[in-house]
């Protein structure tokens, strides 16, 4: 049962992830076709504003499809407009971590102004902190790498049904998620700022964001199956 909380937190995390890049769109006028609760096959949708949202079938996280025919097409959209659209996702995750932290530090001690913003700003930079700090081991230890199956496990192990190391496991892996999108790595959020940022000093090199995009996903898709690799070793162990 605690494996299966720690799946349902997680997908949670990605979802607020998601649901930050959709809020994002809607500030900035980006029309978005279809928001998902989950991948796969749809189970359910409903369409409101332009937007078709739907209930598929594999829970976990959600994706975000903007109105647009190819990435030719979105790079037409304002350049302000993209830069808030790809930084409101990691803002839902870091929005979320604050929350949380607030909400855990007022059941603490009691609502003041210390524990409702000065301590979960504490938490959350002590964390930034410690995550940031953990990039550069991971490319001197990259068997210190972990995914998903690693993180379901470990984070079970850990918080089991225990609300407190949940909530506090989630304000970690909230802030995690968020320093990880904003690595300047297409085709993560920090890599469209790069870009967009690139084409704001020399917009032909706008030219190279599909072969870096895709150099990207299979840089990430081997680092996740490494790491699944690993995960999976660590368990059988």
């Amino acid at each position: 049962m605690a494996y299966v909380f720690m799946f349902l937190v997680l997908s949670l995390l990605i979802l607020i992830h998601e649901m930050g890049h959709l809020i994002g769109a809607k500030l900035v006028r980006i029309p978005i076709s279809q928001f998902s609760i989950g991948f796969g096959p749809k189970l359910w949708g409903v369409s409101v504003g332009g937007t078709q949202y739907r209930l598929s079938a594999i829970p976990l996280g959600g994706y975000v499809l903007p109105e647009t025919a190819d990435p030719a097409e979105f790079n037409r959209l304002p350049l302000r407009a993209r830069v808030l659209f790809s930084l409101a996702g990691p803002m839902g995750n870091l929005l979320a971590a604050f929350l949380v932290s607030s909400a855990t530090a007022i059941a603490s001690t009691g609502f003041s102004f210390h524990s409702a913003v000065a301590v979960p700003l504490a938490e959350l930079w002590n964390m930034s902190l410690q995550v940031l700090g953990s990039i550069p081991l991971l490319l001197h230890q990259p068997d210190r790498l972990s995914g998903v199956v690693g993180i379901v496990a470990s984070g079970g192990r850990y918080a089991g049904t225990n609300v407190e190391r949940i909530l506090h496991l989630s304000i970690l892996l909230n802030v995690n998620l968020a320093i990880f999108n904003l690595l300047p790595l297409p085709p993560l959020d920090g890599g469209k700022v790069l870009m967009c940022a690139m084409e704001k000093v020399f917009k032909p090199l706008r030219r190279m964001e599909i072969p870096l995009a895709v150099a990207g996903w299979v840089l990430l898709l081997g680092l996740m199956a490494y790491a699944t690799v690993l995960d999976i070793h660590r368990i059988a162990a």
